[in-house]
């Protein structure tokens, strides 16, 4: 019997179980990999909202780092909340050290609810010091017009250009999440300095969207894990996605916002 792959999340805690390291490890399971993590911060959440973010102190994140990658052979990192600048420079020091390969990063800034979840000085942090370190960053339209300080994408040209600025600042690859558009479908960008890929698919009318970007950068990383290339990982993550959404209604979880259905295939 061969290995099973290994991957690692790195982000905050969701107390409600939908988003954050929870949503990471439900969508690594459910895409045969096993999931190590490293917790970054703690929140006080549900699909209403969050009411409070307790940061962990560095020198444990290292530790956790440390721990995971001496004794695990980690085959894809996803990187999700950093909420302040120290937190920044200390996953980014930890994951050089173990040369972590197949970097997911998902520069998680509002939460779904719409709530902050990072410091305005670490937008910064983020560009110069994780940036460069992503095989892929996945940033949806608004996270996108923040990191590139332009208007929020409302054309396919926009988010190619966003794209390259993006690119431009280190990333090796971007997926410009469409799914805050306001039209009828859900339109991705992927591109990689060489060449552009749209994934298009029907925007699903459900108010259980939470965690969904957590879980579609969580697949993707399961599937670099396996050995899958990038645009194979982003296509094969998308579906899967596609239909946690589809299947998300099959749950009733919380007044909100509810979690999109992890296991939709498998129960």
């Amino acid at each position: 019997m061969s290995n099973i792959p290994n991957a690692v999340t790195i982000a905050g805690s969701d107390s409600g179980g939908g988003a954050g390291i929870q949503a990471d490890l439900k969508s690594f399971s459910a895409n045969h990999v096993y999931g190590a993590s490293v917790l970054t911060a703690l929140t006080a959440q549900n699909t209403q909202g969050v009411t409070a973010i307790h940061d962990v102190p560095t020198d444990f994140i290292s530790a956790q780092i440390d721990a995971v990658f001496s004794d695990l052979e980690i085959d894809a990192v996803k990187i999700g909340m950093l909420s302040q600048i120290p937190v920044i420079e200390t996953i980014a020091s930890g994951i050089q050290k173990h040369n972590a390969k197949n970097i997911v990063f998902d520069p998680v800034m509002v939460a779904t609810s719409g709530d902050l979840l990072l410091a305005e000085n670490a937008v910064e942090a983020i560009k110069k010091v994780m940036m460069p370190l992503a095989d892929l960053l996945t940033p949806n339209l608004h996270e996108a017009a923040k990191l590139t300080g332009e208007d929020l994408a409302t054309s396919q040209d926009a988010m190619v250009s966003q794209a390259e600025n993006l690119l431009s600042s280190g990333a090796k690859a971007v997926l410009i999440k469409g799914g805050h558009g306001d039209d009828n479908k859900c339109t991705d960008l992927l591109a990689d300095g060489s060449e552009i890929n749209w994934f298009e698919s029907e925007r699903i009318d459900t108010k259980n969207t939470h965690g969904t970007g957590c879980s579609l950068s969580s697949a993707i990383a399961a599937n670099l894990a396996k050995g899958q290339t990038m645009l194979e990982a982003v296509g094969n993550a998308k579906e899967w996605l596609t239909g946690a959404i589809a299947s998300s209604n099959d749950l009733n979880v919380g007044k909100g916002s509810g979690p999109v259905h992890h296991f939709h295939a498998l129960w």
